[in-house]
């Protein structure tokens, strides 16, 4: 029994050390090689010029300069909501702007901002898209044209298409406060 329990020790040890390359394309998962033959990693760092534009941009809203802020923006954009809701087109997303700003915004600034600009090498599982994405967090400072003042934070993520420019926005923001101050609009 003694030899039974240390050859099936030693059998159990030598199948642990096995070290073997498990096989990507059994696990559907796939990976992007640089110039020099090298996988990179998954997610890096990318150009500090995306946070630069960022701010540039929300400076542009705060200003009033629609058109200023979307100079960031390619023709395909799309501006999404994390409720679901979303605009499709730049001319869409500019229109909404700017009668936001003109109807219902008196004044807004931001404050507080964080910037992080990564260069997404390999997706992870589920539908996310590989390439720059600048992701902001930042508090909002709004006025409204009936009075009302609010104060709440956001978290927006920018995705940058080859020509550098915005082609996805994910705002996650909680609607809820912002329609009750504007009574239900």
């Amino acid at each position: 029994m003694k030899k039974i329990l240390i050859m099936s020790a030693a059998c159990m040890l030598l199948l642990a050390c096995n070290n073997e390359k498990k096989d990507d394309t059994k696990t559907g998962e796939t990976t992007v090689s640089s110039a020099d033959g090298k996988t990179p990693q998954q997610s890096e760092f990318a150009d500090p010029k995306y946070a630069d534009w960022g701010k540039k941009m929300i400076a542009s809203m705060a200003a009033g300069d629609i058109d200023g802020w979307m100079a960031g923006y390619a023709d395909n954009a799309v501006y999404q909501w994390s409720a679901g809701d979303s605009l499709a087109g730049k001319e869409a997303i500019s229109k909404y702007w700017k009668e936001r700003r003109a109807n219902v915004i008196d004044s807004i600034s931001f404050s507080n901002d964080i910037w992080l600009p990564i260069k997404v090498n390999t997706p992870q599982k589920g539908p996310d898209v590989p390439g720059v994405w600048l992701l902001s967090w930042y508090q909002v400072n709004v006025k409204y044209k009936n009075g009302k003042k609010l104060s709440f934070w956001t978290h927006t993520d920018h995705h940058f298409d080859a020509n550098d420019k915005v082609d996805r926005s994910i705002q996650y923001i909680d609607r809820a406060p912002i329609n009750a101050a504007l009574g239900g609009k």
